[in-house]
This record gives C-alpha cells, structure tokens and sequence, in this order.
C-alpha cells in the first residue's frame, strides 16, 4: 500500500512538472493558471481575513474539496502579520491578494502593495457602529421567533430547515451553511452549519448584484444619476461610437448588446478572467465590441455590473468618498454590521460578484427591497425604485430577469419544478446563494452554501416546503 501511494504521488509530481511548463510555454495555459492562482489566493485571503474562516476547513472545504482536484496544484502562502495571501501554480503564474480594512481583500495588479495600501490608509479607522444587541432583529440581534409565530405551521417549518441541511447524496454535497428566515420583519428561523454562525460573513457572489442595484438607486436619489442616461463613460463618447447609446437601463438590465463570455467553468472566459486576472475589470469589460444594439438583446452579464460601478465611481468628487458610500449610505443605514463591499486594484467596487455579509445582514437587504425601500419609516431608495426594478427586461420574453434582479428562477422551471410563490422575486449567486422575496407572504429567506454539483440544491425545490409554512399575508 505504501509503495503504490509512493507511486502515486510520484505520478502527481511528473504531471504537475510537465504541467508547469506547458504553462511557460504556452500563452493560453498560463493565463489559465493565472486564474487558479488568483482564485486561490482571493478567495483564501477573504475567507481568512474577512470571514475569519480556520484556514484548514477552507482549503480542504472550498479549494481542495472533491470537485477541485485541479486547484490541489496550487500552492498558498498566508501571512497573518502582513494580512495577504500568495498563490502560484508550482511557484509560477502567482498572485497576491491583500487585505485592508474595510475594504476586504483586493489581488494585486497594476499598482504596488505600499500604493494600494495607501488609498486606504485611516479610510475606516473605527468598525461599524454597534447594533442594539437587546433590540429585536433588524434593528438589533436578538431572536424572538414567537413574534411572528402566529399562523406558522411550526412542525413544516422544522422539517423543511432539516432537509436543508441534510446530504441526501454525498456524492453531490450540498453544504448549505446559513439559513435565515424573516416573516413580517422579524427572524422567524435560523440555522448554521457547524463552523458558521450568524455573525461570519460569506461571499454572495452575483447577489452583490442587488446591492449595486440599490447603491445606484441611491445616486439616483442624490440627483447624480438618471436611468435614462448615456454617453455613461469617457471611453465611449466619441461622436461615432455606438456604445455612446448605452443606456443606465440598459445594464442593470443585461441589454446593453456588448460582448462577454459568462462561462464559469472555462477559465479563459471573460468572467474568470476578468474577476481573477484582470485589475481593472470595468476597463475590461468596457473594452468588449458591441455585438447587437443596445436594448435588443438579453445577455446576462458581470461586466456589465463592473461597468455599472464604475458609472458609480465617476459620480463622485473623491475617490474617499466613494469608497465610504456603501457604508455610509446603505450597510450603515440598514444595520449591515458585516457587510464588506470589495475592490479591484485599480479601486473600483466588484460590484458583480464580492460582496461579503452574514446570512442576516443579506436578509436586511432584502427586507428592503420586500418593504419597497422603506428602512425603520424612512425612505431610503426612491419611490417606485423597487417597482421599476421588478419591471422585467423587454429584451427576455419569459420575464425572468428585472434591473439586475431575478424575477423567476429559469433552472428550476427548466427542470418542471414549480416556483415557490409567483410574486416572489431573487437576489441569486454562484454556488446556489439565494435571497428570496415573497410578498404575499411577508417572507424572505437566504440560503448561503457552496453547492458546486447541478441538482443537489434547487431553490424552487428545496425552499418551497419553507414558504407554505407561512400563511398568506392579510394585506
């Protein structure tokens, strides 16, 4: 037995070596180590500095885990006093990501380690104000499930929260971590798998989506931004550029007719380069030709949300104040304690994919979408703001997707399963992260996991069961 994994680890090592240089030696296979690498060291450095994760549970859970045997070539370097990550493939194609407070952790690229961490310096000197820990969820954190218990079908309730933390099938795992339920304002159930709890924040990947959609509405209340503007960048105002007709509508509903290859599982698409290699991911999504006339066609797209932030980041007098504006202007407001909204190098929020939070602090947000932007009896989004991004896209004839909001879940209607509520709508991430809003019953509910295998989690599926535990709303 010894000899043969003696063997075996000798095989490993002579394909890592071939490997490696083939990499050297091949533009394409570098670049697709570059994304190894660089997911390596992001998601490591985040998980770690930001989740404050064991490191261990990470690599063998996350990176090394059964599905990731190609990331096992990778080796990481964490450097607790210096707060960053190094990953490499065998020692080439490496990258580095750091961390700064407040703002997550970033990969270098384009600008040195001393400059980037000097754009931060005394940015966010003190944490997020302390919630009201003896004031009931959201304005504080303590639980009372009795206070929106009546009518709630308890026994279905705990049922359907068993079944979403079981393994029925351990060769498709579906590891939910967090799940949080809110029913007429208040938390009506919660639970975490072992290693989380209801404080860690966790990537939502496309669910910053929805928080970009809510920062953009809220620069359209400061009187800064116009759904209906265009000419949206510098690059694109030349007289005869057709990208010049690129509306703010446009994007946050996926029609703006540029380019972008959304293929998560071929490392040289767009969205793999753009968010693990590239430093500058708006200019690379900006950059992409425009392949059908803006407002025409549907095409689900991250840079498109790269190229929103960067809109964002142009509306502002000081780069000091665009980077305090997530805080200041939503996660502040809304009691988000957790919530870190991360950069690229070139200082640009990831506003497709890094948003970080705990299971209830997405769960604020989508009570504030559920409440029609309304917060503790103030507006908070402008008025109607809610309506017109539930507004399906008129370029996606099943009128699933609104202003970067989900409005059906295509997956689960492709599969036959019916929706768990007709009005309810979603914020939706990689690796089946879920904020579902269901009006009609006064509900929404996260799910946060890392559910890599097709069919081992279905929203519709799996989260219906929570939904009839509640009775219909009276009004």
């Amino acid at each position: 037995m010894r000899g043969a994994l003696r063997r075996k680890a000798w095989l490993w090592l002579a394909a890592a070596i071939v490997i490696a240089g083939a990499a050297v030696a091949s533009p394409r296979l570098y670049r697709t180590a570059l994304v190894g690498s660089g997911f390596t060291a992001e998601m490591l450095c985040s998980a770690v500095f930001v989740s404050h994760r064991d490191e261990q549970a990470v690599l063998a859970e996350d990176l090394k885990g059964p599905g990731d045997e190609l990331l096992s070539f990778f080796r990481e370097r964490i450097e607790r006093d210096r707060k960053r990550v190094t990953a490499s493939f065998y020692g080439i194609a490496s990258q580095t990501a750091i961390f700064r407070n407040g703002l997550g952790c970033t990969r270098i690229d384009g600008k040195s380690e001393a400059e980037l961490r000097a754009e931060a310096a005394d940015l966010f000197p003190l944490p997020p104000p302390a919630s009201e820990s003896e004031a009931l969820w959201p304005e504080g954190e303590r639980v009372d499930p009795d206070a929106s218990a009546q009518g709630v079908d308890g026994p279905q309730l705990k049922a359907a929260l068993d079944a979403a933390f079981t393994e029925p099938d351990p060769a498709h795992p579906r590891r939910t971590r967090a799940l949080v339920v809110v029913h007429r304002g208040r938390i009506a159930a919660e639970r975490y798998a072992p290693g989380f709890d209801a404080a860690m924040p966790l990537i939502g990947w496309s669910m910053t989506k929805a928080a970009l959609n809510a920062l953009v509405g809220l620069r359209v209340k400061d009187g800064k931004l116009a759904v209906t503007d265009k000419a949206l960048l510098p690059e694109w105002r030349g007289d005869t550029d057709p990208r010049r007709d690129i509306s703010l509508d446009d994007l946050l509903r996926m029609s703006s007719g540029l380019a972008f290859d959304e293929t998560y599982d071929d490392p040289l698409a767009d969205v793999t380069q753009m968010l693990f290699v590239d430093g500058d991911m708006a200019r690379f999504a900006a950059a992409k030709t425009l392949v059908a006339p803006p407002g025409t066609e549907w095409h689900y797209s991250s840079g498109t949300s790269a190229i929103i932030a960067a809109i964002l980041r142009e509306t502002f007098a000081t780069e000091q104040d665009y980077l305090r504006y997530p805080r200041e202007r939503l996660f502040q407001p809304l009691g988000m304690r957790s919530a870190v909204l991360e950069l690229d190098a070139a200082g640009t929020f990831v506003g497709s994919s890094f948003l970080y939070a705990s299971a209830r602090d997405f769960a604020r947000l989508g009570l504030l979408f559920l409440q029609d932007g309304m917060w503790q009896g103030q507006r908070l989004l402008p008025e109607d703001w809610v309506v017109y991004s539930r507004g399906p896209a008129r370029t996606l004839p099943d009128g699933s997707y609104g202003a970067h909001l989900w409005l059906r879940l295509r997956e689960s209607e492709g599969l036959g399963v019916p929706p768990m509520s007709e009005d309810a709508y979603y914020f939706l991430g990689h690796d089946e992260q879920i904020v579902a809003i269901v009006p009609s019953r006064d509900l929404v509910i996260v799910r946060l996991g890392l559910t890599r295998q097709g069919g081992a989690w279905d929203h519709a599926r799996d989260l219906a069961p929570i939904v009839q535990a509640f009775p219909l709303s009276q009004n």
